[in-house]
C-alpha cells in the first residue's frame, strides 16, 4: 500500500522543500544540499515519474516569476550558458518550452516569439510523468545526477534579482506604441526597409571582392539612417507616436569591455543609448524600434568581422598578449564610432536639404523638411528619458588602453571593416 500510495501520490511538497534547501543555502553548504536534495529525488524508481510531474509544475512557476521580474527566454538561457554546463542548457530550453505551452504565441510580442525560435523549444516529450525519464535516457544520466542538474538551474533561477524589463511579460498589456494611424504596409512580418537593408547586408557579406561590399554595406547604413529619419518625421506630423523601446544583447567573455565600447558605437549611431549589466553578461538597448532592429544586426557583423581581424593579428610576433588584444577591440570600437557617426551625419544633413532616400536605394529630391532636426532631436530627448525611467541609478566605466601597437592594428582593422553583417551568424 505504501509503494502504491508513492507512485502514484503528489511528488511537489518533496521538490518544493529541495528546492528551497538548494536556493538558501551558503556557498560552503551547497555541496550537502545538493547531495541531500538530489537523493531524496532520485531515492526511488516509483516516485519518479511523480518527479517529473512536480518539477514540471513547478518550473512552470519558477519561470512566471522571471518573466514578471523582467526576465525573457535568451536572458534565462544566457545565464545558465554562462554559469553551467550544456546539460543544464538543454533542460533550461525544455523548462521554458513546458511553461510557454499554456498560451497562444499570439500573446507574445515579435522579439518574444523571435527568441523561442532561436532557442527552438519544443515539447518533445509524450507527457509530463514521462519527460525526467525521456531526458535522462537522451543525455544518458541516472535519476541522481539529473536531480542534481535539476536542482542546480533551479537554484540559478531562483536566485535571479528583478530586472529593467524590455517589454511586456506575458500576460501583460503592451505600453501603448502607436496613437494615430497606422503607416500603410505589411501587417506582418519586418518593415520593407529593414527587408531592403537584410538583403543588402546578405549580399554584402557573400560577396569576395571588399569595394563591393563596402558600397553595399554603406548603402545599407544611409537606410538604417534614412529609415530612423522616416520615422522621426511621421512622428513629428502626428501620423506616428511611437515610444522608445528596448532589447538585451549578450557580451560576453573575454575582452567584454570593448566588445560593449563596440556595440555602443553602433547604437549612438543609429540614436540609441546602451546600458551594461556586467554581471549577467548582457547589455540593454534603448531606442526606437526599427533603430533596435538594425543596431542589432551591424553589431553582430562588426563584432564578427572585430573578431576575424583580431585573429589574423594575434598570429603575428607579440601579438597574442591580453594587452594587444584589448588595445586592438578598443581601437576598433573607437573608429568604427568614427566612421558610423560621420555615416550618419552626411545621411541627416542630406535628408535636411531635401534629398530623401528611397526603399530601393534610389535618391529623390524633396523640399527641405524644417521638422526634421526638431524631430530628431526629440527622439533623442525620449531615449534619455526612457532610460532614466528603466536606469534610475546608472555609473560610467573606463576601459583602459595599455599597448599602442595594438591600438594601431585596430583602427586599421576597422578601417577595413565593411559596414554590414547578417542575422543569426553570431548567437546570443
Amino acid at each position: 500500500m505504501g509503494e502504491r500510495a508513492q507512485q502514484g501520490g503528489d511528488a511537489g511538497p518533496l521538490l518544493e522543500q529541495a528546492v528551497r534547501s538548494v536556493v538558501t543555502a551558503p556557498e560552503e553548504g551547497l555541496d550537502l544540499a545538493l547531495d541531500t536534495g538530489a537523493s531524496l529525488l532520485a531515492a526511488s524508481a516509483g516516485q519518479w515519474s511523480a518527479v517529473s510531474r512536480a518539477l514540471l509544475a513547478y518550473a512552470d512557476t519558477t519561470v512566471g516569476r522571471c518573466w514578471s521580474a523582467g526576465w525573457r527566454p535568451a536572458d534565462l538561457v544566457r545565464v545558465v550558458r554562462r554559469g553551467l554546463k550544456p546539460v543544464h542548457l538543454a533542460l533550461a530550453v525544455d523548462l521554458i518550452a513546458a511553461e510557454d505551452r499554456r498560451r497562444p504565441a499570439a500573446a507574445l510580442d515579435r522579439r518574444w516569439q523571435e527568441q523561442l525560435r532561436e532557442l527552438e523549444t519544443e515539447v518533445w516529450w509524450p507527457g509530463d510523468e514521462q519527460y525526467l525519464g525521456a531526458f535522462a535516457q537522451k543525455h544518458r544520466l541516472d535519476r541522481f545526477a539529473l536531480a542534481t542538474v535539476a536542482l542546480e538551474l533551479l537554484r540559478t533561477w531562483g536566485r535571479l534579482p528583478p530586472i529593467a524589463p524590455v517589454g511586456p511579460a506575458p500576460g501583460q498589456a503592451a505600453r501603448p506604441q502607436h496613437s494615430g494611424p497606422q503607416r500603410p504596409g505589411p501587417s506582418a512580418g519586418e518593415p520593407r526597409m529593414l527587408s531592403r537593408i537584410r538583403a543588402l547586408l546578405a549580399k554584402a557579406e557573400s560577396t569576395e571582392f571588399p569595394d563591393e561590399a563596402e558600397a553595399l554595406t554603406a548603402k545599407a547604413q544611409q537606410l538604417m539612417a534614412q529609415h530612423s529619419i522616416d520615422e522621426a518625421l511621421l512622428a513629428a506630423a502626428g501620423a506616428d507616436r511611437d515610444a522608445p523601446a528596448a532589447l538585451r544583447i549578450g557580451v560576453d567573455n573575454p575582452y567584454e569591455g570593448p566588445k560593449t565600447m563596440l556595440l555602443d558605437a553602433v547604437a549612438a549611431a543609429n540614436r540609441c543609448r546602451v546600458v551594461w549589466a556586467k554581471e549577467f553578461g548582457f547589455c540593454t538597448v534603448v531606442g526606437f524600434d526599427g533603430d533596435l532592429d538594425g543596431v542589432e544586426l551591424l553589431y553582430t557583423s562588426l563584432l564578427v568581422q572585430a573578431t576575424h581581424a583580431l585573429n589574423k593579428a594575434g598570429s603575428r610576433r607579440d601579438s597574442r598578449s591580453k594587452a594587444f588584444r584589448q588595445s586592438f577591440l578598443v581601437a576598433y570600437a573607437a573608429r568604427i564610432r568614427e566612421r558610423l557617426t560621420a555615416a550618419t551625419e552626411r545621411t541627416t544633413s542630406a535628408a535636411a536639404a531635401g534629398r530623401h532616400l528611397r526603399e530601393d536605394g534610389t535618391e529623390e529630391q524633396l523640399l527641405p523638411d524644417e521638422r526634421l532636426l526638431p524631430a530628431l532631436a526629440a527622439r533623442s530627448e525620449a531615449v534619455d528619458e526612457e532610460i532614466g525611467r528603466l536606469f534610475p541609478k546608472l555609473v560610467s566605466q573606463r576601459v583602459r588602453v595599455s599597448d599602442g601597437v595594438g591600438w594601431a592594428a585596430g583602427r586599421a582593422a576597422a578601417d577595413r571593416a565593411a559596414l554590414h553583417g547578417r542575422a543569426g551568424e553570431l548567437r546570443r
